[in-house]
């Protein structure tokens, strides 16, 4: 049992009155390659990462659900039985926004016809907020595990993927894809999985052995919702729709230079598309320099994804690039990009094991040179999905 877990049981009887009936865990993810390609029915490649958020909660005999978290040290409390409108209200005052994922959860699965009982539950974490490492994917996914554990009921780790992406995208207002939700619920322990966004299927593939995966956080934050996020995701769906198809999964790059050419597509559109139809080919060609082996190919692709994320979607900052730039130029990486939706929070890199150590430190040192932000390395391995934890 760590410390965390401690931690968690016993703030939740101090706050409660009793011990909590079980915990569940959800961990966040990196995804290798394959940015932004999620809600265009796309091909990405993530893995669960060790950092995850820990629910411990106690069925209740009433609809109320009271909320506890560590983080935030705020106690958040609701009801989940029929009201007016049939809709859970947001929260009011934005240091209790952290909440609307969870009452998200719970409207989501009040729209499927469930009739809930209340729960207590108290939440802890270690996924950065902000990151880009799928904080509130984590949040979500936990969320729904406790809230069907507390009422007897247990779905597909692919459903609850989906359903946790339905309350972000319709309560939370964050019109993400499926990446997020599906890596948290669905992780296997050291593999990274191939993901197809249109029949949700997965296909492992094991890491390249002697290679680490540093994660490294800029400290520069961003709000999804607030971002540029859901504007890109339009432009996306406004491109698919001036070539006539539902999703730019379905397009090639002589398809998008011929709607160039017959005027079908601005100047800017066709950078946005272009990006996702090349990082589809990357994503797919990068799982086949996983399963043979081809560590220092992978890099290569990594390194593209990220200038054409940079350039032509235009989803990185300053910090992202140098912090690119940066571990590029460091002895033993084989590749780096940043991951996530953009605008601030992290990279990834591949790295030699020999060169790890030394990779971390060198990085932290030179990032601080350029900025005075809070930033931190991280090193990490492939996580299972999400499930029960022994609270001992």
């Amino acid at each position: 049992m760590d410390h965390r877990t401690i931690e968690l049981r016993t703030a939740f009887k101090q706050s409660f009155g009793s011990d909590a009936q079980v915990a569940v865990r959800a961990p966040g993810r990196v995804n290798l390659i394959g940015e932004h390609t999620d809600y265009n029915d796309g091909f990405c490649l993530p893995m669960a990462i060790e950092r995850d958020v820990l629910i411990a909660y106690r069925s209740r005999s009433d609809t109320t659900v009271r909320v506890l978290s560590l983080q935030q040290k705020n106690l958040e409390i609701f009801d989940v039985g029929p009201s007016e409108g049939n809709r859970i209200h947001k929260s009011s005052q934005v240091s209790a926004r952290w909440a609307d994922y969870i009452k998200g959860c719970a409207q989501v699965l009040r729209e499927e016809g469930l009739k809930l009982h209340g729960v207590d539950m108290a939440l802890t974490g270690d996924v950065p907020l902000g990151s880009g490492l799928s904080s509130s994917a984590a949040l979500e996914v936990a969320t729904m595990l406790a809230l069907l554990g507390a009422n007897g009921l247990t779905f597909s780790a692919e459903k609850i993927a989906k359903l946790a992406q339905r309350a972000e995208n319709t309560y939370v207002g964050t019109q993400c894809g499926i990446l997020d939700q599906l890596s948290s619920a669905c992780a296997v322990h050291g593999q990274a999985m191939l993901m197809d966004c249109r029949t949700l299927a997965l296909t492992p593939a094991p890491l390249p052995k002697g290679i680490s995966v540093v994660i490294a956080d800029t400290g520069k934050r961003r709000g999804l919702v607030d971002s540029a996020y859901n504007e890109r995701r339009a432009q996306c769906e406004a491109g698919a729709r001036a070539l006539g198809v539902s999703h730019l999964r379905d397009v090639s790059m002589a398809g998008l230079w011929q709607a160039r050419q017959a005027g079908k597509l601005d100047a800017v559109a066709l950078k946005r598309c272009e990006h996702v139809v090349a990082e589809n080919g990357r994503t797919v060609a990068a799982f086949a320099c996983l399963t043979s082996g081809n560590a220092e190919a992978f890099g290569q692709l990594m390194d593209q994804s990220h200038a054409d994320l940079r350039d032509k979607f235009e989803v990185s900052c300053r910090e992202l690039d140098d912090m690119v730039a940066i571990s590029r130029a460091l002895p033993g990486c084989l590749g780096s990009r940043m991951t996530g939706a953009g605008f601030g929070g992290c990279t990834v890199s591949l790295v030699k094991d020999e060169h790890t150590s030394a990779f971390a430190s060198s990085l932290a040192s030179a990032y601080k040179k350029l900025h005075d932000l809070p930033m931190a390395v991280y090193l990490t391995c492939a996580a299972a999905g999400a499930g029960p934890v022994v609270l001992g």
